[in-house]
């Protein structure tokens, strides 16, 4: 009896596992899920079909472990923000510092396994960017970890930590190959920056990667490339740029390729395994704001674009804006997701479709086979003039009929705020001199701007099985004054030197023409102002964050030493006199020369338009959380997306907040996002947009957070790496769990 009721326990009790967890999965699987690419999946869904975590039950998640980087620990309160949406592979997770460092943890109690640090070699001056993510690969034994450092692509043993060798040169590529040379562009590329914040995607042998490059006169082109994930050898390349006698060429200057970069895919890319294509969403091409040495629409900038994962060849692609002077990236990974539409006969039918979202807050469906868009897009007139001198901005733009927009789309009196009576009266004559509108070519007089930073961002959108998109917003406006280069800033005496050549070549576009990065009453802006900055930082130190970057800046090292110190020199106010001649005289700056290239056109930095008690100088919503149906074109629900806890203590309903940072959607009925000002992370019911469960992280959680499943017990995680909008940085990744 005893041998015949021993196997029957047995099925019984894996009987009963399965009814637990659900009926459709199989007790390996439910026992142990990976979150095991960037997006969650190669299409870029950020979809879960784990249910322990649910509707039900999800008002008792609380925290189960943290993993402190020791980083961020600046006492000056300064620190470098954590983008990166980790991955779980085996049990393991694998994720990112705030300064780069590649690390792996056990994913059940975050207990360190290994760290590798790109800098060890004292060699190495380090340097900080953004990385949001990281590759895995494996065949066999062979198991390893991609990432992107400054210009370097390394493989990491997934195993030690350690650099794989026999890939490129001793573990690292240069991410400059496949560029260009100084033969086929007229210049030199390998001191140019290039970096890859976003992660590539692997096809087979393949890592696919896109880049992300400077938005000034020195930006590299930002041609797609795949690289054989074994070896390191370049396999294939697409240029985004095309060069003579490619298609696309004639949508261009006849030179403008020489001179001319940008149009780089920096948001992500995914794959359609089954298909055998890969599908990226580019930027627009440099100078931002400025195209008139770039005349007609620009191809392939501003493009969804579908190629052949093994070749690299164009199958189609769509451009969502043309000739850009809007800074209108493609900032997400396009999303591969299946929705029902009327075929020709009238009859429903299933269709593989890819959506994308825009800074400006549309959302493109298209065909994946062909490119064709699923709902009707019109070309609509917009205003071509007055432009700046030089300027031909292109006649019309691409608006989807549906879905609706998710962000704003126009300014006008009644929009502005009313928070109080000084606010109001502050953005009433801002609005009243200058000029405002969607598609307003930029101007001397000053433009009022939407979608600058979103509309949607780098977080990405999450989509379920369902045709449902999920996408957060934001609602900011931005204020955009363009002046002429070759004369010095309103209101000053000087003249053009050598610093302030340079300085506008480099710096300007972030900072601003006169270095105020956008105070005097405009509130907290994303870059700051440099006018006391020898009251902050001493020249050694000034050029030490020059070489390294900082938080969102960039490493300059790819700059002469020389102009480095110029740059110091104008910035400290310590210009000798042989420095302070005309650019163009004997101070060796040339005027015009044929790279960098230098537009005569600069803008006044990155600035929102803020009241002067930092609220933003629209009506709320500021942030929005929504919940789109792909199969009708029709929105399930929009919601505020985090508040101002001032505000609503005040009595004031959630505001929503700017947010950085995206989406996770479950099977178990929830959306989790963290990205708002208030620091907090929250759970949504997915059919209604009713906020569950929030709580409070250590520090802003910048990032977008992951589920997975470890010895039966779901997680969910995210980087809590503060910083962004001046709020205190952190260091920590936070995991919960139920009890």
């Amino acid at each position: 009896m005893k041998s015949i009721l021993q196997p029957f326990l047995l099925a019984l009790l894996v009987a009963s596992s399965c009814v637990h967890t659900g009926p459709s999965r199989t007790v390996s699987v439910r026992q142990n899920e990976d979150w095991d690419t960037y997006g969650g999946n190669k299409a870029g869904n950020r979809y879960s079909s784990l249910t322990q975590i649910n509707t039900q039950n999800v008002t008792n998640l609380q925290p189960a472990w943290s993993y402190d980087t020791g980083e961020n620990n600046n006492p000056d309160g300064r620190g470098n923000d954590i983008q990166c949406q980790p991955i779980v592979v085996g049990g393991v997770l694998y994720g990112t510092t705030p300064r780069m460092k590649l690390f792996a943890v056990d994913a059940a109690t975050g207990r360190q396994l290994w760290q590798f640090d790109p800098f060890a070699d004292p060699g190495r001056k380090p340097q900080t960017h953004p990385v949001r993510g990281v590759v895995y690969w494996a065949d066999g034994t062979d198991k390893r970890i991609l990432y992107s450092v400054g210009s370097s692509l390394y493989a990491i043993s997934a195993t030690t930590g350690k650099r794989v060798e026999s890939f490129g040169d001793g573990g690292e590529v240069d991410l400059h190959e496949g560029l260009g040379t100084k033969e086929t562009l007229g210049h030199e590329v390998a001191n140019l920056s290039i970096r890859s914040t976003t992660p590539g995607v692997i096809y087979k042998d393949l890592i696919i990667m896109g880049s992300s490059v400077s938005e000034s006169g020195d930006a590299l082109p930002g041609h797609l490339r795949a690289f054989n994930v074994r070896t390191g050898k370049l396999a294939w390349v697409f240029h985004t740029i095309p060069q003579p006698g490619e298609y696309g060429y004639e949508t261009w200057g006849k030179e403008s390729y020489k001179k001319i970069g940008g149009a780089n895919c920096w948001a992500g890319l995914v794959v359609d395994e089954k298909r055998g294509m890969v599908f990226a969403g580019t930027g627009s091409p440099s100078v931002d704001f400025y195209g008139g040495d770039r005349p007609g629409q620009n191809l392939f900038a501003n493009c969804v674009i579908a190629l052949n994962a093994e070749t690299g060849k164009r199958i189609w692609h769509y451009q969502t804006i043309h000739h850009d002077l809007w800074d209108h990236d493609l900032p997400c990974q396009p999303n591969l997701i299946t929705v029902t539409h009327n075929g020709p006969d009238g009859r429903p039918r299933k269709v593989d479709a890819v959506a994308q979202a825009t800074k400006d807050g549309l959302i493109f469906v298209f065909n994946r086979d062909t490119g064709e868009p699923l709902f009707p897009v019109n070309e609509v007139p917009v205003p071509t003039s007055p432009a700046l001198p030089g300027e031909q901005p292109w006649p019309t733009q691409p608006i989807p009929v549906k879905p609706a927009p998710f962000a704003m789309q126009t300014v006008t009196e009644a929009t502005l705020t009313d928070r109080t009576s000084e606010a109001r009266a502050f953005a009433l004559e801002r609005f009243r001199s200058s000029r405002n509108g969607k598609y307003m070519p930029p101007s001397l007089e000053g433009n009022l701007l939407l979608g600058l930073g979103g509309g949607a961002e780098w977080g990405g959108t999450a989509a379920d099985p369902n045709g449902i998109l999920y996408v957060n917003g934001n609602n900011m406006l931005w204020y955009l004054k363009m002046r002429d280069r070759r004369e010095p800033p309103k209101g000053t005496t000087a003249v053009a030197t050598r610093g302030s050549t340079l300085f506008n070549t480099y710096c300007s576009a972030c900072h601003g023409a006169d270095g105020k990065g956008g105070v005097g009453g405009e509130g907290a802006q994303a870059y700051p102002s440099l006018m006391d900055v020898n009251k902050r930082l001493n020249k050694a130190q000034i050029h030490t964050v020059l070489e390294t970057g900082r938080g969102r800046m960039p490493s300059f090292q790819h700059i002469a030493r020389a102009d480095r110190e110029a740059i110091v020199n104008f910035l400290l106010k310590t210009e000798k006199e042989s420095e302070s001649k005309l650019a163009g005289t004997d101070n060796g700056v040339d005027e015009s020369p044929s790279f960098p290239y230098l537009p005569p056109f600069i803008n006044n930095g990155f600035t929102q338009f803020r009241d002067k008690d930092n609220y933003p100088a629209v009506k709320p919503p500021w942030g929005t959380f929504n919940a789109v149906d792909l199969n009708t074109g029709e929105y399930l629900w929009r919601v505020p997306l985090g508040e101002y806890p001032e505000l609503s203590k005040k009595g004031i309903q959630p505001t929503g907040t700017e947010n950085h940072g995206g989406p996770v959607v479950t099977s178990g009925g929830l959306v989790f996002i963290a990205a708002t000002y208030d620091e907090h992370l929250r759970a949504f019911d997915r059919k209604t947009g009713k906020v569950l469960w929030q709580y409070k992280l250590p520090a802003g959680g910048f990032a977008t957070p992951i589920t997975y499943m470890v010895n039966g017990k779901q997680y969910v995680v995210i980087a809590a790496g503060g910083t962004r909008y001046g709020l205190k940085p952190g260091g920590t990744y936070v995991a919960f769990a139920l009890p």
